[in-house]
């Protein structure tokens, strides 16, 4: 006893959320994909600061900062050993001071694009994450044959 003109598919409860996903998935995909912003360019308004400008000079695009603090930064199979020997010197303080490591491990902490736009445009970034902005800046000037840097030249 179904009207001719009915149709479950296009009408009833929950058409108007099931015509809301259609339309996302048409879309594609939106919760992985990277935000405009995440390319690291200071708006066009803003004067450029000290960091931008510097960037500009030596032709240093923003994404190898990050490619090149992750890999300077990133905690690797030998970092990880030699916080274990330290935890394990620790525990064993004292009965053996001689096995205790000594080498600093990397932090594990490189830098993120939000601290990077923080950079561009001004924004506040702690001290440890400027060091970690001048490490990965100087190893790509490393890599072009141009000499290093100090902080006092970026920030």
């Amino acid at each position: 006893s179904a009207s001719a003109g009915w149709d479950p598919a296009t009408s009833g409860p929950g058409y108007a959320s099931r015509r809301w996903v259609r339309a996302q998935s048409a879309r594609g995909p939106t919760l992985h994909a990277a935000p405009a912003a995440s390319k690291v360019s200071p708006p066009a308004m803003a004067d450029p600061t000290k960091f931008a400008q510097f960037l500009a000079s030596k032709k240093i695009d923003g994404r190898r900062i990050l490619t090149a603090s992750y890999k300077l930064e990133g905690l690797t199979p030998e970092d990880r050993l030699i916080r274990l020997k330290k935890r394990q010197g620790r525990k064993a303080e004292s009965q053996d001071a001689a096995t205790k490591e000594t080498r600093k491990p990397r932090s594990g902490r490189p830098v993120t694009p939000r601290a990077l736009a923080a950079a561009m445009t001004g924004g506040t970034i702690s001290g440890p994450t400027k060091t970690r902005i001048l490490k990965a800046v100087n190893h790509l000037l490393e890599q072009k044959k141009q000499e290093k840097v100090e902080l006092k030249a970026l920030f």
